[in-house]
């Protein structure tokens, strides 16, 4: 098997070509042009397509999660569809303040159903990953770090907000001074306990947001992630309620799957 480590393959030209079954971590494919390319059965995680063109494309039993902005001719109806399904996924875009403390409402009520349907399950099939994803203790964690990342750090300037057990992306592990342990098996009441004091933080900080805040920016220049300058404040919190109504879906998704399994 050939291995590329550490190389700069810019320009390089790939015809006729098998990579079947190749794995690609940390590449750059920057400005690629790919032409009669079979995709069939790829799994791609924590990807960027800015600014990306397909044409003559054929998507048949694709999944796609994560952040639709400006795709040409689909996402309207996908957006119009999911909000149909979900009509609650509309207020999960709020432009001002009294829409920031609803959909902050709406996503603690509907986490606390998830959190009591998977106390139903053994504690051992929560850290049990389907496809490849992170288990549902896992999820979790990863929310106590959006949470600890976006409001503890970015907003209310904590420059070390971290827990132990938080859990930033797979696309993400290394960061200096930032807990990254995905084997960790910690009990699901642990986890709880972070979470419920992740949870208040954000609560704490939309009861008394204003509208005048969302307009405003943050800088947070200290060693860390994140590290920016003017970027803004309503941006933060809508990170947050992003990160928590898709992971929800992902855990329900697979609660339902572990209720097959058993």
């Amino acid at each position: 098997m050939t291995e590329f480590r550490e190389q700069d393959l810019t320009g390089a030209c790939f015809e006729r070509v098998s990579l079947q079954a190749a794995t690609f971590t940390q590449v750059s494919l920057n400005d690629v042009r790919m032409h009669a390319v079979d995709f069939t059965g790829a799994q791609v995680r924590g990807a960027l397509s800015h600014e990306s063109r397909m044409r003559g494309v054929e998507l048949v039993d694709v999944e796609i999660s994560g952040e639709l902005k400006n795709v040409v001719d689909i996402a309207p109806l996908v957006h119009a569809e999911l909000n149909r399904r979900m009509p609650e996924r509309a207020r999960m875009r709020p432009d001002d303040a009294d829409g920031f403390r609803e959909a902050w409402a709406i996503l603690e009520r509907l986490w606390e159903g998830t959190v009591t349907r998977a106390g139903t399950f053994p504690e051992a099939v929560l850290h049990r990953s389907i496809d490849g994803e992170w288990s549902f203790i896992q999820t979790l964690r990863h929310l106590n770090f959006a949470g600890a990342a976006w409001v503890g750090r970015m907003i209310l300037g904590d420059p070390s907000p971290w827990h132990q057990l938080d859990l930033p992306g797979d696309e993400t592990p290394g960061w200096d001074g930032i807990p990254w342990d995905r084997e960790a098996r910690p009990s699901l009441d642990e986890v709880l306990t972070v979470r419920r004091e992740r949870q208040a933080m954000v609560r704490h900080v939309v009861e008394s947001l204003t509208d005048e805040q969302l307009a405003s920016a943050v800088t947070r220049t200290e060693p860390g992630r994140p590290r920016m300058e003017n970027f803004p404040f309503k941006e933060c919190l809508s990170i947050v309620l992003a990160e928590e109504w898709e992971h929800r879906l992902y855990a329900e998704r697979d609660l339902t799957s572990l209720e097959k399994e058993n």
